[in-house]
């Protein structure tokens, strides 16, 4: 990516910040990648290829986008970045108190949704039976 390209997306999300911030950290913390981060890191620190390989356990992200996504809940304040100058070059990610808030209700949110997954889907089938019973 070139540097007008990252600054044209710094730009829009800006942009998108100053309309309404609170949708954007929302936007982070329930992102398909926010949420396995957070949802791993709620349990301990990991180094970079530590959490790829954790998150790969569900599915695959590339290193781009666990770069991204980790800047991205650095940013927001709820991820820590420690990296110890050494050779080979190590970095931890941890929980800030305010990620490990974050967490735990992004956790208690997909729990609920295991829960309450049945239900879920008996409503979608009344759905879509009752539009196809009205679109005939």
């Amino acid at each position: 990516m070139g540097v007008s390209e990252r600054d044209d997306r710094g730009a829009r999300e800006e942009r998108r910040e100053a309309m309404c911030p609170h949708r954007l950290v929302l936007e982070h913390v329930t992102s398909r990648w926010g949420v396995l981060v957070l949802d791993a890191l709620l349990d301990r620190p990991y180094r970079f290829s530590e959490l790829r390989r954790e998150i790969g356990k569900v599915a695959a992200v590339s290193e781009k986008m666990l770069a991204q996504t980790l800047r991205t809940l650095e940013r927001d304040g709820f991820v820590r970045r420690d990296a110890k100058p050494v050779i080979p070059p190590r970095v931890d990610y941890s929980m800030t108190e305010l990620g490990r808030e974050a967490a735990e209700q992004v956790r208690a949110l997909a729990r609920w949704t295991g829960v309450r997954m049945a239900d879920v889907q008996r409503a979608r089938a009344a759905y879509d039976a009752a539009k196809e019973s009205t679109s005939v």
